[in-house]
Order: C-alpha cells, then structure tokens, then sequence
C-alpha cells in the first residue's frame, strides 16, 4: 500500500508539473501526448520528439525518462499513451496491459562496459567470461589474470574493482542481463535475465546518467551503460570478445552489424534478441530498443497523431539516428513496421 501511494502521489505530481509545463489547465492535456520509459533512448527521443512537434503544434509531446520498468507500468495504468521500454513484451505481457499496444522497434542502440582506471591511458579488452566473472563477483581485482592475459603490456593495478549496476528496473540492465546469461551459465542460474535481478555484488545507481557518474566518480570501478552515455560522459568503454572470436569496440558499423545479421530472424511480433549475434563485425552487447504505442484510443485525432509520429520516427527519424550514437533500423524491418502501423490506424 506505501508503494501504491507512493506511486499516486509521484503521477499526481507529474501531472501538476505537466499543466505547469503548459501554462494552461488540466483540460487541455489532451492536445498533449505523454510517454514514459527507457533512459536507454532517451537522447534520441528528445531530439525527434522535439523536431516533430515543431511541425505538428497543434500537440506537445512530453517524454520522461523514468526507466522501462516504470513506463511500462504506467501505460500500463493508462497515465501515458507511449512508452519506451529496451525489453520487448511478450503476448502475455502485452494482454496483460489491457488496451491494444502496438509495439515497434524504433532504434538500435548497445550497452557498453565503461571503467575508471587512474593510470590506464590505453583501452582495455574484456571476454564474455571475464565479464560474467566481474559481475558473479568472482574476479575481484584489475590484476586478475583473466584480465591481464588479453590485455598484455598494460600495467593494470592490483586494486580491487568496484562494480555498479542500476537499482532502478531497467532495460538496459535486461539487455545486460540477456547478454551475461547467453555467455554464462553461471549467471543464468543465478541472477538470470530482467529489468531488475539480484545482484550478486556492486552498488546501484538510478538511470544510465546515474551508473555513468557513478563510475566517473568511483575509482577502479565498472559499470554498464547505453552507448551514447558512455560518448557523452568521455567514458572508457572497453572491447568485447564477440561470438567471432574478435574483439569488438562498440560503434555505429557494428552495432547496424549487429541488428542486420539478424534481420532475417525478425518475427511478426517484433521481438527479436540480438546479444552475442553472429558476425565477423557484430558487436555483442547490441540490441533493439522499442515504443510500445496505444492504439483506439479514443480519439480519432490523437490517433492519427500517433500514426504520423511513427511513420516519421521510421523514415525520417531514423536518418538523425547516427549523429546520437545509435544505429539506424535495417531497412527491410522499417518498412514491415509502416505496414503494420497501415494495419491498425
């Protein structure tokens, strides 16, 4: 029941500071589109969001980047009319927010080991198993030899690494988790893979900017953000052993590398997991981020809105995707989305 209030009164707020936002009463939020969701995509959905709405003034829309978890939960509660969520809905998922959704990957984007190294000028490599053993807490020093062996010539310290991962539900820690648990078995038997889990050892931080000045702060410590908060921050991210066997430093080539060697496997529901894909060039902490859209809702004109929002994010949106750091949709998955947005607009 706290929580439950907690949460009332946190939407209450939300709105109060929306009808502030617009200078106008509550009444006229209808010409106004509210989401919520994923951190993860944020900087992009800021960008797009801000340039349709200039075309389009006859409505706002507002964003708020309060974790996948939490978006889902309050389209869910019918306080928003899109959210953004990193983890895909399965059709039980789905049903159980109880109005039609339509749900579309929208970009791809990665998640990235960022570090904090006092010393260490060159850029570090890190294994899938390296990684799980980080997080599992069973390699506890920078001077572990699973570390130094595949970073020869590098003087790494004997200090002891403080790990930290997010406390909010995230979806950025589901495609993290997803990764650890395709590599580690270990890891899937234990923490396994969603928004939140148990973490076996770290500290928390809320949201990829929190994870990212944590670890800016923190010496000696890792953590795991979305790509373009690691460019953003000038973090040290290290290079990723991939199902290749080579070691692969995330940027916009391979993470399109990513999702276009497993374009094929795209179902009709959309949800396709693409950590540790295949591919010479794939970097494996890649993944689809999605809009999970209400649809009938009620008003033929917000409807419509909504249609011509996404049909823009799939064409022309996706073409400002590079100069954020994420990687644009494969071309053949786009236009399956604009015919499934025909479908039900």
């Amino acid at each position: 029941m706290i929580i439950d209030h907690v949460r009332r009164t946190s939407a209450r707020r939300f709105f109060l500071a929306l009808a502030v936002f617009l200078g106008s009463s509550p009444s006229s939020a209808q010409s106004v589109l509210l989401g919520a969701g994923a951190t993860f995509p944020e900087p992009l959905y800021t960008k797009w969001f801000a340039g349709f709405a200039e075309q389009h003034p006859e409505y706002r829309i507002l964003y708020e980047s309060v974790g996948s978890e939490e978006g889902v939960r309050r389209l869910r509660d019918g306080a928003v009319d899109f959210a953004g969520s990193d983890m895909p809905l399965d059709e039980n998922q789905l049903a159980n927010l109880g109005h039609p959704v339509l749900q579309l990957p929208s970009v791809i984007g990665a998640a990235v080991p960022i570090y904090h190294l006092e010393g260490v000028t060159q850029d570090l490599r890190l294994t899938p198993d390296t990684l799980a053993g980080i997080f599992l807490g069973r390699i506890k020093r920078w001077s572990d030899p699973a570390i130094q062996s595949v970073n020869r010539g590098i003087a790494l310290p004997a200090r002891e690494i403080v790990v930290v991962h997010r406390s909010d539900g995230s979806g950025t820690t589901f495609v993290w988790t997803d990764y650890l648990s395709k590599i580690s078995p270990q890891w899937k038997s234990t923490a396994g893979t969603g928004t939140s889990v148990e973490w076996p050892v770290g500290i928390g931080a809320a949201g990829n900017g929190g994870v990212a000045q944590r670890v800016r702060e923190t010496p000696y410590s890792i953590g795991y953000v979305e790509f373009i908060y690691a460019l953003l921050n000038r973090l040290s991210y290290a290079a990723v052993r991939n199902a290749g066997g080579r070691y692969i430093t995330a940027d916009l080539d391979s993470i399109t590398a990513a999702a276009a060697n497993s374009a094929q496997q795209m179902p009709a529901s959309f949800r396709l997991s693409i950590t540790n894909a295949t591919g010479r060039n794939s970097y494996p902490i890649a993944s689809f981020t999605y809009l999970l859209v209400r649809v009938k809702t009620g008003d033929a004109a917000k409807d419509r809105f909504l249609r011509d929002l996404l049909q823009w994010i799939l064409a022309a949106g996706q073409r400002q995707a590079a100069g954020l750091g994420y990687g644009s949709l494969p071309p053949e998955i786009a236009a399956r989305e604009r015919r499934a947005i025909d479908s039900v607009y």
